[in-house]
């Protein structure tokens, strides 16, 4: 038997001639291809162009010729969304494995205005989240945002389904500063998980952790603590050992943050005991980096340094810039307190450098205030004295209340050590200002 070439070659093949190239692939003729509601007339206009088959028709003949009614009807296995499906799949796959995840993103975009064109409004939500995820994944905070809100805005998800999406939502609006913003996504995932899937105690403990912490950043420790008390109650029930980590953690920080370092230590030694029987080093880095924070704070400097000393390693040569600037800035408090000035200098330079652009203005602002201490030690008077100015006025835009108060006083004590004692007052005044103001919802918003 002779071959049928496909006609036209090099254009995209009819349904008429894909139905009779199959046919003749096959050895069957019009008549023998029919069947009751398909007659071989039928057969014979639809290879002529004359007619489209119905779906039914469509079904009938696929089924006898062996093939699906799609790549009858297309010339392709699978829909076209359900390729978009697969090649975003793909996409996503490569934005997790590549070390340059720059090429992924690309085809992310390209699938996304695609998708948008053909009306597939899943697929594009699917992108337009896929990109989003890498953005936070890369600092881009504010285009993370972007891309999620319009995900979720083009096809809702669940924080059951999707807890990912919802945690790295409400943390890319911690970190541009917008705690407020943070706890509405972190309590309507609460809600909702409570709701959809009771029995998920991990996911409960993972939202409620997320919104302490946002709660924290906001300054309203009192609920914070609330929600974390009525999340400790069900600790005895947890067996997922990370359930019990974040909320130890939470709750160290919380502590921390509040003034009772003693209380912070003992729950951040409790994450870093499950820790250290897993393989996360990431999380043990940090839980350590920041017990050796609440060393500091207790006036513990030297113990401090053996928690820096293994977050160091463990964090190792790919750290992420935020913690660098992190482990950087509390070396340099370490060095300060001991009395090393030169180290302690070059440590929080480090910790500012680490951090590029406006993506973490709270960690820089820590940073700043680290350089201004540092600096003060070395006996340079102008150079701390800016660098306290730069780290109170962003501590006090994106830092935690207790934070920036804090650094506001450092910086006044020392502008009336320094002999400048007019500059110390106006410093002083606005600490008084600041530490009178009261926690209200307004002022929560603005930070």
């Amino acid at each position: 038997m002779l071959a049928v070439p496909r006609e036209h070659e090099g254009q995209a093949e009819t349904i008429g001639q894909r139905l009779r190239r199959l046919r003749h692939e096959r050895g069957l003729s019009q008549r023998e291809l029919s069947s009751p509601g398909v007659s071989y007339a039928y057969i014979s206009r639809i290879e002529a162009g004359a007619r489209r088959p119905s779906v039914k028709a469509l079904r009938m003949l696929a089924k006898k010729l062996g093939v699906s009614a799609d790549y009858l009807e297309t010339g392709s296995e699978i829909r076209d969304i359900d390729q978009r499906e697969l090649r975003i799949a793909d996409a996503e796959l490569q934005l997790r494995l590549s070390d340059d995840p720059a090429e992924a993103e690309r085809k992310l975009e390209e699938l996304r205005e695609e998708a948008v064109n053909a009306g597939d409004a899943p697929a594009a939500a699917r992108a337009n989240i896929a990109l989003g995820l890498a953005a936070a994944a890369a600092g881009r905070n504010a285009d993370a945002i972007d891309r999620l809100e319009s995900g979720l805005e083009m096809a809702p998800v669940s924080p059951s389904g999707r807890p990912d999406v919802f945690a790295t939502l409400g943390r890319a609006y911690a970190a541009t500063s917008r705690p407020d913003k943070a706890v509405e996504v972190f309590e309507r995932s609460l809600d909702e998980v409570e709701q959809d899937a009771p029995e998920d105690i991990a996911a409960q403990i993972r939202f409620t952790t997320y919104l302490s912490f946002a709660l924290t950043d906001m300054g309203d420790l009192d609920r914070a603590q609330s929600v974390l008390d009525a999340a400790l109650e069900k600790a005895d029930a947890m067996t997922d050992a990370y359930s019990r980590v974040r909320l130890y953690w939470s709750v160290a920080r919380l502590n921390e943050v509040g003034g009772r370092p003693a209380a912070a230590l003992d729950y951040i030694r409790r994450a870093i005991a499950l820790l250290d029987v897993t393989d996360d080093t990431l999380h043990l880095a940090r839980a350590h980096l920041l017990a050796g924070a609440i060393m500091l704070s207790q006036g513990r400097a030297s113990e401090a340094g053996t928690h820096h000393e293994v977050a160091e390693k463990l964090f190792g040569a790919s750290a992420e810039p935020v913690d660098l600037s992190g482990l950087y800035a509390d070396q340099a408090r370490r060095a300060t307190a001991l009395g090393d000035a030169t180290t302690a200098v070059a440590k929080a330079d480090a910790a500012v450098a680490a951090l590029e652009g406006d993506e973490y203005p709270h960690e820089k602002g820590r940073g700043l205030w680290a350089l201004a201490e540092a600096r003060a030690l070395a006996g340079d008077v102008d150079g701390a004295d800016q660098a306290y100015r730069e780290a109170t006025m962003m501590l006090e835009a994106h830092g935690h209340r207790r934070e920036y108060i804090d650094a506001y006083r450092a910086w006044g004590k020392f502008l009336r050590r320094a002999g400048r004692e007019e500059e110390a007052l106006e410093v002083l005044e606005r600490t008084s200002d600041l530490a009178a103001q009261p926690l209200t919802s307004d002022t929560q918003t603005q930070k």
